[in-house]
């Protein structure tokens, strides 16, 4: 049985995707960026993930699950010198968890102010 998790950005219509989809005991998150309600979220690329990282723990909780079932997380970056930072706010959320994890440098995303993007794959026990 398939669930699809909304966001409810008007965008997830127009593009044909959703937040996240629920399928038997797995959960995929879409790339999430530090938007909310139409807004870049977080001045700094910390700020920014540890935002996608809130609504990243959002949609898995929709979907019934919690963030200790992520078992994968992939960020991509603007800007890879940040890693320090960017690995801060994720080793503030996955410390104990430690899901496989993948950071990729890219040239851009979306709206110019955004620094990351992180999908995230949960496996529910």
């Amino acid at each position: 049985m398939r669930q699809n998790i909304s966001s409810g950005a008007p965008w997830e219509d127009q593009v044909g995707y959703c937040r996240a989809v629920r399928v038997g005991n797995t959960i995929e998150v879409s790339g999430t960026a530090p938007v909310r309600d139409g807004k870049t979220m977080g001045d700094n690329a910390y700020e920014q993930t540890k935002v996608c990282l809130e609504i990243i723990k959002e949609a898995i909780e929709k979907a019934g699950g919690k963030i200790e079932d992520v078992v994968r997380t992939r960020m991509f970056v603007t800007d890879i010198s940040q890693w320090v930072a960017i690995g801060k706010a994720h080793g503030e959320v996955f410390k104990n968890i430690k899901p496989a994890t993948t950071m990729v440098e890219v040239n851009a995303l979306i709206e110019p102010d955004m620094f990351i993007e992180i999908e995230a794959t949960a496996i529910l026990s």
